[in-house]
């Protein structure tokens, strides 16, 4: 894997003068947490006694998602790291689903003066819920403000970094999580050349991931693509084969609409048909140690690899792992460069090519071949 080179620092961060932090958010108590799914669910016509339902994940956490206080960490390395590098550019957080807001983040900016900002989402991966999905949020929310011209904002100027699954941070920090969690397996008990490594990844309607190719590769393919670096690089350092698959969680929906399978709950119990015994499950889909990691996989895919007599170990996310935050800093400065029209080197891993930081049009849509009619920012075409 080839070493992250930290890129010339100072007035690179140039023409931008902030950093947005743009994420999903949660809430922060119990009285919280049916609003909260109001406002993912939006739309949608679920009734509240079924959000209610879908509740008991945050309140067997007290109602609180660990979300935001791992955003609040992010921003905080994110800025000790532009720091480091003697780039002075403010850090500003916002949530599509949750205090503080896109409006707030908005808000924030004005009041710094900010006149370009550059968004960086906590989704390393393209698809409409990790991408196009905050790009119309940044829309209509602009659009509320009456900020929303015929080409982009008319008050700050907003870019975004581009889908960061391949590049070389974000591949480096799962692979350090991935070789740490192979070693407290073998402290549990487990044997870890007889391991099977399983990444975990959010679930998405078939019909999501049909449209995501037109960023160059589907979701699936993306995770993929990033699987067979992180287990070869995970196989050198341990000395052993890592054979992997790849499995899914956190599907919603109506049972008749297909979503990427197999769950992972259904993959340990193949696993253990097959007579394996050992596994680590990566969440490689994940920034961060979120609601779907706290329960889906150490709650309940832990307990399910228990109950089949699997030793389980769940490795860590990126978090703020230094390889990882100091890949962000430099996805900002590449960008930077970009916007800039200067040449660069845009780092991968892997076998696909960079994704677009400006998206193409219909880029990510909810739905193969079906335009929402919502408009997006960082599109070469806004009503896209």
């Amino acid at each position: 894997m080839p070493a992250i080179s930290p890129l010339p620092a100072a007035h690179d961060a140039a023409p931008y003068d902030a950093l947005l932090l743009y994420s999903f958010g949660g809430p922060n108590k119990p009285e919280d947490v049916v609003p909260f799914l109001r406002n993912v669910t939006a739309g949608k016509g679920i009734p509240d006694e079924r959000l209610e339902e879908v509740g008991e994940h945050y309140y067997g956490f007290g109602g609180k998602s660990p979300i935001n206080e791992q955003n609040l960490a992010l921003k905080a390395a994110l800025e000790a790291e532009l720091a480091a590098r003697g780039l002075d550019l403010p850090v500003v957080w916002g949530n599509r689903n949750w205090a503080p807001y896109t409006t707030d983040a908005v808000d924030e900016l004005e009041e710094l003066g900010a006149k370009r900002a550059v968004a960086l989402v906590t989704s390393a991966y393209s698809s409409y819920s990790g991408c196009r999905q905050y790009r119309e949020d940044l829309a209509i929310t602009l659009d509320k403000r009456g900020q929303l011209g015929p080409d982009r904002s008319t008050g700050v100027q907003f870019d975004k970094v581009r889908s960061y699954f391949n590049h070389p941070g974000f591949a480096e920090a799962n692979v350090d999580a991935v070789v740490e969690a192979y070693a407290e397996l073998e402290a549990n008990g487990g044997s870890g050349a007889a391991a099977k490594l399983v990444f975990v990844t959010h679930s998405i309607p078939d019909t999501m991931e049909a449209a995501s190719r037109v960023s160059h590769a589907t979701y699936s393919e993306q995770h993929l693509d990033l699987a067979r670096v992180v287990a070869a690089r995970a196989a050198e350092r341990l000395g052993h084969e890592v054979p992997w698959d790849l499995a899914y969680c956190s599907r919603s929906g109506p049972p008749s609409q297909p979503w990427l399978e197999p769950d992972v709950n259904d993959h340990l119990e193949a696993l253990a048909g097959e007579g394996v015994r050992d596994v680590v499950l990566s969440p490689i889909g994940f920034i961060s140690d979120h609601m779907e990691v706290a329960y889906d996989l150490d709650t309940e895919a832990l307990a399910t690899a228990k109950g089949l007599g699997i030793t389980a170990v769940r490795a860590g996310t990126v978090g703020t792992r230094e390889p990882f935050v100091r890949g962000l800093v430099d996805l900002l400065l590449e960008r930077a460069a970009l916007a800039r029209d200067e040449p660069v080197t845009e780092a991968t891993v892997g076998s696909l090519p960079a994704l677009r930081s400006v998206c193409a049009p219909g880029c990510c849509l909810r739905r193969d071949g079906e335009p929402s009619g919502i408009p997006a920012l960082c599109s070469t075409d806004l009503s896209s």
